[in-house]
């Protein structure tokens, strides 16, 4: 079920809300949990009911194994516990997302014709199985409190974020199902949550999927690019994506505050960067956080001299390059940004500084360069781009300028441009949440763009980091 269908706007999302406080108000607490869970597994189940034995099992494990962290062991057996848990973690990803790419590199390298699984990737197993390493490792250091197993499972299965995000910590989560101020109806937090959800709608439904096509083109159907037709593929991209997934974003966000529940900013504004620090610092904020604290702060961070720390930020970025999908081409995405990260690294010890200017036209090029391995199917389609990118293609439009510049694509193109005046220069969707005014105003603005975003709901489609 996706947040930018019908029935999920219509039908799933204002049942399950009027469900939930009608359970609230006459205090049937158990119940109203018992509906999160039933309802955000029934959410899951809807794309493919055969996945649902895995999300169970998976909660199921981490569960007992985070309550064991919390009790009374010895150092040495909680250890040994916690690094069973990240290997359970990481075998179940390893085997569904990444096992026909290592079957793929055997074959090659050995010469070997091992066949292929052919699994499907379950839908958001990237997202909750870092949630449980997380939470696995919160519990070992003693900074999370376990009420049950019903409170466990709303925490990790709450439907809002279970697909794709914000990656969430027990100890931000659970004391908000907890507070009794939650368990009654906001009217504040109702206009914040639809207006933010409208906001997101928007981005996906008019500006993502309109950019989308054209990214197609050029990226997976056109045989060679010019270099004006490059540039405004990787553009469009760099849109898509950033418009696509906050939009998705926006959406869970919205749809938590309608419960109450306020989830962690995920985007700040990533494309206004002006170092790539600063970009990682706003860009997938949540999932920047969990890097940070669970592979480049134990690896040792910063504390173990300046090379140890070229080394770690190194192998934490391809770490998030192989995170993102099971292959080379992410695999190089995440060694670029890690290799950046390492020079922005040098240069601020060193005591270089840049002008804003300069250091967010360098951080943006580099960014939009590097999109294009991580949207390419194949390396072909990233060299035929990037080849367009440094003019080796010409430099002017092709002859049959239909191609990118038809009728049609003229509304695309006025669709990009407005897309980057925004992502640029205007407030973003948490700035204005912040700045929100529940009235008249707020009402008709947020109806609208929410009625308009409506109109375009007949062009169903995924959001793009539902394949991560």
């Amino acid at each position: 079920m996706l947040f930018n269908s019908y029935i999920y706007i219509f039908a799933f999302l204002p049942v399950v809300f009027f469900t939930y406080f009608f359970l609230l108000k006459r205090g049937m607490l158990l119940a109203s949990k018992v509906l999160l869970v039933f309802a955000s597994l029934f959410f899951y189940s809807w794309w493919n009911i055969k996945y649902l034995p895995l999300i169970l099992i998976s909660m199921f494990v981490n569960y007992a194994i985070g309550t064991a962290l919390s009790n009374n062991l010895t150092p040495k057996y909680k250890k040994h516990l916690l690094i069973f848990g990240i290997v359970f973690n990481v075998g179940l990803l390893g085997y569904f997302k990444y096992a026909d790419f290592f079957i793929q590199n055997i074959n090659f390298i050995a010469n070997t014709d091992i066949p292929l699984l052919h699994l499907a990737l379950p839908l958001a197993i990237s997202f909750f199985t870092f949630q449980q390493i997380a939470y696995l490792v919160d519990s070992y250091k003693g900074e999370t409190k376990e009420y049950d197993l019903l409170n466990y499972m709303v925490f990790v299965s709450f439907f809002p974020q279970l697909i794709a995000g914000p990656i969430v910590h027990h100890k931000e989560m659970m004391p908000q199902f907890e507070d009794k101020n939650n368990k009654k109806i906001s009217y504040k937090n109702i206009t914040a949550g639809l207006f933010i959800f409208a906001v997101g709608l928007f981005k996906k439904a008019v500006i993502a999927d309109s950019l989308s096509p054209y990214v197609a083109q050029g990226f997976d159907f056109s045989t060679h690019l010019g270099f004006l037709e490059a540039w405004s593929t990787t553009l469009a991209y760099a849109m898509q994506l950033y418009y696509d997934f906050s939009g998705y974003t926006d959406m869970a966000i919205g749809s938590a505050l309608l419960f109450n529940i306020r989830l962690p900013i995920n985007f700040n504004s990533p494309y206004k960067a002006v170092n790539i620090q600063d970009f990682w610092r706003r860009w997938h904020i949540t999932l920047s956080r969990f890097l940070r604290d669970y592979i480049y702060i134990p690896l040792g961070g910063n504390r173990k001299g300046r090379f140890r720390t070229y080394y770690n930020l190194f192998i934490t970025f391809l770490i998030g390059g192989i995170w993102h999908g099971a292959g080379w081409t992410f695999v190089f995405w995440g060694f670029l940004h890690g290799i950046g990260m390492v020079v922005h690294r040098i240069f601020k010890e060193l005591g270089y500084s840049m002008n804003r200017f300069a250091g967010w036209f360098i951080t943006f090029v580099f960014v939009n360069v590097t999109w294009v391995f991580f949207r390419a199917k194949e390396w072909d389609d990233a060299i035929k781009v990037l080849k367009g990118m440094v003019g080796l293609n010409g430099w002017m439009l092709p002859e049959n300028k239909n191609i990118f510049f038809g009728a049609d694509n003229y509304i695309t193109l006025m669709v990009l441009f407005g897309a980057m005046f925004a992502a640029l220069l205007w407030q973003n969707s948490m700035q204005m949440l912040s700045n929100l005014k529940p009235g008249l105003k707020t009402a008709v603005v947020g109806g609208g763009v929410f009625a308009f975003s409506t109109l375009f709901l007949t062009r169903v489609s995924e959001f793009l980091y539902f394949n991560f």
